[in-house]
């Protein structure tokens, strides 16, 4: 047989039987299952994203969703599954690593638009049918261009809260994390919690719109509202979370045996009065929401990490709708000391850095360095400066 480079290692669906090569997941048995849910449910073709219920940039083992079904294991892409077959849209960046993952089960759509996957559908099932997905995992955008999409078609969006992937997984499904939430100390930021919920609050009262609540989805923004952090997320100093503030009351959705008691202790500080922070559980949020809307209420929300399920709880007339929330806003703009240790900390990566540039120079000559375990000590260099918590993303060390 042929001998291929790892870099031409792809599949080849043409011959009998296909190549695959040692990369590439068997899916058959998985797409068997999923279809069979889909059946039972009467949906025709089932969408599934690469995102998780927080419109998150990276995600944790457990929403890797697409990545169990499909093999495929870039950062960005979308997957359709009809009975009759399966397609994978991603971008330029991932299409060879997908041919080397997908097995034959996947058609690769080089391609990442909406209309594109929406024209792919109606192509494929000519007869009208229930195109479906989990609407807490899409941006009301894209929840949005997929109604347009197919508006006309004779085919219905179904949204379906119960995640059929997540049913075909089962308990193969990696499990949520235990790990501790824990207080960053406030020499770090500058401002303790309690001053942030006042300043948001005033902004409410600013707001020609007067609104009663802010919601907030986006991991980072309850992270930083709270100063609070975890590791829920790899490289990401963030826990699984939503918040509900008012003007009078404070409400966590989290799952509330991992904060550290330092942590209870600081939410608790303010009880009972309207910087009391009162713990619900993480699955509450919709539930709670639907109740808190049936009054005379206006709820502030940011778009770009809303899903499609929570913004369609709330009423359109009680929504008020700006694309960052006020907490990502006020996120964005460092106070003085958050300033202070921002460059104090780049001066310790670059220590690190410098650390790792000499080490180089001395180590190449002699042929021992890949960039693996080049990675791996620069890693060990930034781990040994003081208040390190871990690479922000996976270190890529070297060329060639």
């Amino acid at each position: 047989p042929q001998v291929l480079s790892s870099r031409n290692d792809i599949r080849d669906c043409s011959t009998d039987p296909p190549y695959l090569p040692p990369t590439a997941t068997n899916t058959t048995a998985r797409l068997a299952v999923l279809r069979g849910i889909m059946q039972t449910h009467g949906v025709h073709a089932y969408i599934v994203p690469s995102t998780d219920a927080h419109m998150s940039e990276y995600i944790s083992e457990r929403d890797a969703r697409l990545g169990w079904l499909t093999g495929f294991t870039g950062s960005a892409g979308t997957a359709v599954v009809m009975q009759d077959k399966a397609a994978l849209w991603t971008d330029s960046r991932y299409w060879t690593q997908a041919e080397r993952e997908l097995d034959c089960n996947w058609e690769l759509q080089r391609t990442t638009s909406i209309e594109s996957i929406g024209m792919w559908i109606l192509k494929a099932v000519p007869a009208e049918g229930n195109v479906s997905l989990d609407p807490f995992l899409f941006s009301i955008d894209t929840w949005n261009s997929y109604s347009r999409a197919l508006h006309g078609s004779g085919w219905i969006l179904l949204p379906l809260e119960t995640n059929l992937v997540d049913q075909a997984w089962g308990d193969q499904r990696p499990l949520p994390s235990s790990s501790e939430i824990y207080n960053l100390p406030a020499e770090f930021t500058g401002s303790i919690w309690q001053e942030k919920v006042a300043g948001i609050r005033q902004q409410m009262e600013q707001h020609m719109q007067r609104p009663t609540a802010v919601l907030l989805s986006g991991l980072e923004e309850t992270a930083w509202l709270f100063n609070l952090r975890g590791d829920d997320i790899p490289y990401n100093p963030v826990f699984y979370s939503y918040t509900l503030l008012t003007n009078t009351t404070i409400s966590l959705f989290v799952e509330v045996s991992r904060l550290s008691a330092a942590a209870r202790e600081s939410l608790s500080s303010g009880c009972p009065g309207p910087l009391c922070v009162e713990l619900q559980d993480y699955g509450q949020v919709s539930a709670h929401l639907r109740c808190y809307t049936q009054g005379n209420v206006t709820v502030w929300l940011g778009t770009e990490y809303t899903t499609y399920g929570l913004y369609s709880i709330i009423p359109q007339e009680k929504l008020l709708e700006e694309k960052y929330s006020p907490v990502m806003m006020a996120k964005a703009v460092k106070n003085t000391h958050e300033q202070e240790m921002l460059r104090a900390a780049h001066v310790r990566d670059a220590v690190a850095v410098i650390q790792y540039l000499l080490w180089l120079e001395k180590t190449v000559p002699q042929g021992q360095v890949d960039e693996f375990s080049g990675a791996q000590h620069i890693d060990a260099l930034r781990w040994a400066q003081e208040h390190s918590r871990g690479p922000s993303f996976q270190s890529i060390s070297a060329s060639g």
